[in-house]
């Protein structure tokens, strides 16, 4: 099958077509996301949305027309509690089909979806929540306690309520009291539908609104660079608590009237191909972290199974050619590099759904609808060869969807550009490839850390003074998470080791799972400027020091 050029795609790209191709409902007059991701797929009563597993080993599906109608009974209760369009609607949830009822009858009534990632701790769902001041949040009894902690909590809406013994209202049962009826509530394009939080390098996570005209840069995406087609069976591994998950393997595929496939159990090479094979999975996203892992573990497979992947995608950070050359002698596919981040989708990728020169190593071409560049400090878009912060031509990028940080956290416009904070060197023929992160950011397991939220945490404890977090490389996660600490004099411990375990627990309780130091080192002190802001150059250089030692 041959495939459209690139640059004859990229040069005709027309909005309002793919508007009028993707959309039921219009940008400027209104739409209903519900209604554009489930409801107009649902005619065929036997259309499957979801095929997911559970935690005890069985599965399941659900069907569009069911999600159509639970989605409307949860709106309804939506409505009873008070909830209008514009309100935020908190999901802390795994991959369970819970997960995909709440975010459709959030949309269904014109309110904003909210995901909490299930290894948030106390604090990090605590300012997310007051932040956007969330009129409800929805969760089950593994993640019930987590709330216990968090200061004026909205409303709690429980799966299996009974079991988490916190006297909430049951999800089931609230559900079937309402009506399977719900009108779905028009938005215009501009309106947000997603409330997304980023990390930053300096203070707390910044607020993403994510409008509605959003969507069709969510389906150019995956028609042009994940390449899914009617006939493939997709599954993206990431987990809808983040943007690369919520965006591609919920919304991406839902409004193409694709099923999607969740597995709420840990990620192992072994679930991971077991999965693959009992779904016959033939398009797949993951993080480079999940790719790397598989790769560790290249014993799993045995030698020569041809699991039946067509095509496979990664983002979230650069995936190094000894991953892409052995997928594709491992899996007899082809792995494509995508970039982009929370505020603004994929901007830059390796398309599977396009014709074009492929550059061993580059992030790719910019997607259609966006006009990426790279800048030098004048912001001058820089020439071939030249290395720049990756930005986006704003007035050029039709596609383009961000307005700005929620509530002002900052300005991250400059000239007509869009600034990313990322680095990368100019190819000169329409490529990019990636040359490094924004100073501060730590990319763990796919997973983008802000050090100051680390730090932060860590300064809670009574025995910590000072802290620096960076990012200290390692093979299999990309990097880990490495903690410099400063110890209050009246509190040196009798053994670094206990006090070292217990301010891990201490972050994994108030971040996450994810976001703990996996190194402490206690120091005397901490390089700093003459302003006394910590030079955490210094520290990742020590680190990597540390690494090739």
């Amino acid at each position: 099958m041959s495939l459209p050029e690139y640059v004859d795609a990229y040069n005709n790209f027309d909005l309002a077509a793919l508007e009028a191709e993707v959309l039921d409902g219009r940008l400027d007059s209104g739409l209903n996301v519900c209604h554009e991701i489930c409801d107009k797929w649902a005619a065929n009563a036997e259309k499957v949305v979801l095929y997911y597993e559970t935690e005890d080993g069985g599965d399941g599906v659900l069907t569009f027309a069911e999600l159509t109608q639970a989605s409307a009974r949860f709106a309804n209760y939506l409505k009873l509690q008070g909830v209008a369009k514009g309100d935020c609607i908190a999901g802390l949830l795994p991959r369970t089909p819970e997960l995909l009822i709440v975010m459709a009858g959030a949309w269904r009534i014109g309110a904003v979806y909210q995901p909490l990632f299930t290894a948030f701790g106390s604090g990090a769902i605590e300012y997310r929540l007051e932040r956007a001041s969330t009129k409800l949040i929805v969760t089950n009894p593994a993640n019930r306690s987590k709330l216990d902690d968090v200061k004026n909590c909205p409303s709690v809406l429980c799966v299996d309520s009974a079991e988490a013994g916190h006297g909430d209202a049951d999800f089931y049962q609230a559900l079937g009291e309402q009506s399977g009826q719900f009108e779905p509530v028009l938005i215009k394009g501009t309106d947000p539908f997603l409330q997304m939080f980023t990390s930053g390098t300096v203070g707390k996570p910044k607020g993403v609104s994510v409008p509605a005209r959003a969507l069709l840069s969510f389906y150019v995406y995956m028609r042009d660079a994940v390449g899914l087609r009617d006939s493939d069976t997709f599954w993206n591994v990431a987990d809808p608590g983040w943007a690369y998950g919520l965006y591609y393997a919920v919304i991406g595929p839902l409004l193409m009237g694709h099923a999607t496939h969740f597995n709420p159990n840990a990620f192992t090479p072994e679930s991971t191909y077991d999965m693959i094979r009992k779904y016959k999975i033939t398009n797949l996203a993951a993080a480079p972290t999940a790719y790397r892992l598989l790769k560790a573990n290249d014993h799993v497979l045995p030698e020569g199974e041809n699991l039946g992947l067509r095509v496979a995608s990664s983002a979230g950070e650069p995936l190094n050619p000894e991953v892409v050359n052995w997928i594709r002698r491992r899996h007899f596919c082809e792995v494509k590099d995508h970039y982009g981040q929370t505020e603004t989708g994929m901007t830059c990728c390796n398309f599977h759904g396009l014709a074009h020169p492929v550059k061993e190593g580059a992030m790719g071409f910019s997607s259609l609808g966006h006009r990426v560049v790279a800048l030098n400090e004048k912001h001058a878009e820089v020439g071939t060869g030249e290395a720049g912060q990756v930005a986006i031509d704003v007035a050029a990028s039709p596609l383009f969807h961000f307005d700005g940080y929620t509530w002002g956290e900052k300005d991250p416009f400059a000239q007509g550009y869009y600034l990313t904070g990322d680095m990368a060197i100019n190819n000169g023929d329409g490529s990019f490839s990636f040359s490094g992160r924004d100073d501060d950011i730590i990319t763990t397991s796919g997973y983008r850390v802000g050090p100051a939220d680390v730090e932060s945490s860590l300064l809670e404890h009574p025995a910590v003074a000072e802290s620096g977090v960076v990012a200290k490389p390692d093979e299999k996660r990309g990097a880990i998470i490495k903690a410099y600490v400063v110890i209050k004099g009246d509190q040196i411990p009798a053994d670094d080791q206990v006090l070292r375990e217990e301010l891990q627990n201490h972050v994994r309780r108030r971040l996450s799972t994810h976001a703990f130091p996996r190194e402490i080192e206690f120091v005397d002190e901490l390089p700093k400027t003459p302003s006394g802001k910590i030079q955490r150059f210094i520290l990742r250089d020590r680190a990597r020091e540390d690494t090739s030692e």
